[in-house]
């Protein structure tokens, strides 16, 4: 049997970036690593006694877990050795924070960075995961990073991805030609390719929305979950609802399956409830450069530009016809 491991994939790849001489290369197995130790974290956690709250507020006045600050420490290490990263803003942290290790300030790169999404979920072993995305820095290597470095477009993302703790580990990644999925064998130690070249079905049967806010959606939200709901055989219809709770969950299934992750904007959050940098922007890279489409619903995703680290913005992204479906009622 022929296994291709997450660090082959990428030396085979790093020709396609001439620009980056190998840091890309870098970065990427330093997030690799990091992610296979959070793995090996979470796979123990109830035995080792880092489940539960661990009595600090984030600031979205989220209780932090034990594991949030385990997985915020680990990514911050690990890209403190490669001296890749010049800076990196953390949807655990209210800053960014420059990077101290003895390379770090001549870094060409930032990364944003949610070391462990769906947090809330950790104590009853639902699937969490990691989200991040990179980019060139703005700021002369060698200057003291800048926020200018991190508050860029997604159209400037030169690679972004998510992990998944679940049955399996997975890392899902693209540097804009195309998504790859890597799963870890715990065997060996290593990601090895599983999914090439991830395309995601233009229609699909599940809708990922959380109906427990339903009486604060916009009429068009309304109307589309009215519709979805109908029985209709020539549309496939009525749709699957699949809503976990944990984003790179539900993103991952709908990935793989076709479906389409709504979060729209309700009462309550005017400006939508999820993080552009964090979240919307690198998982809408991926289900676009995967061929679906990622929007706030009155743009592309990664056409947003970015005013602060903690920018919350509605999204509707995932399968191609679907997101097209949902918008054309309204969002």
């Amino acid at each position: 049997m022929s296994i291709t491991t997450l660090g082959q994939f990428i030396i085979e790849k790093q020709q396609d970036f001439p620009y980056a001489k190998g840091e890309l290369s870098r970065i990427l197995r330093d997030i690799g690593i990091a992610a296979k130790m959070i793995s090996a974290e979470v796979n123990k956690a109830g035995l080792t006694q880092i489940l539960g709250e661990h009595g600090s507020v984030n600031v979205q006045g989220e209780d932090v877990k034990k594991l949030d600050i385990i997985g915020n420490e680990t990514f911050i290490w690990a890209l403190e050795k490669g001296g890749e990263i010049c800076a990196m803003a953390s949807e655990e942290n209210d800053d960014m924070i420059p990077l101290q290790g003895a390379y770090s300030k001549n870094g060409k790169y930032v990364i944003c960075i949610d070391p462990l999404d769906g947090s809330s979920n950790i104590d009853v072993n639902v699937s969490i995961g990691t989200i991040f995305s990179v980019y060139r820095r703005v700021t002369e290597p060698g200057t003291e990073p800048t926020l200018a470095d991190v508050l860029q477009k997604g159209s400037e993302i030169v690679a972004a991805g998510y992990v998944i703790y679940g049955s399996s580990t997975m890392l899902v990644y693209s540097t804009g030609k195309g998504v790859n999925g890597f799963t870890l064998d715990p065997s060996i130690g290593e990601f090895c390719l599983s999914h090439p070249n991830i395309k995601t079905p233009a229609e699909g049967k599940m809708y990922s929305i959380n109906e427990g806010n339903a009486g604060e959606f916009p009429a068009g939200v309304t109307e589309y979950l009215k519709w979805v709901k109908e029985s209709d055989k020539a549309s496939n219809r009525p749709y699957s609802a699949r809503y976990i709770g944990s984003m790179v969950a539900d993103f991952h299934r709908n990935l793989l399956k076709g479906g389409v992750f709504i979060y729209p904007p309700t009462a309550k959050a005017p400006n939508g409830k999820l993080r552009l940098l964090f979240e919307c922007i690198p998982m809408g890279y991926i289900a676009i450069q995967a061929g679906g489409e990622a929007t706030t619903g009155k743009q592309n995703i990664l056409e947003v530009e970015p005013t602060e680290i903690h920018q919350r913005v509605p999204i509707v992204m995932g399968s191609k016809n679907m997101v097209e479906k949902v918008i054309s009622f309204g969002f």
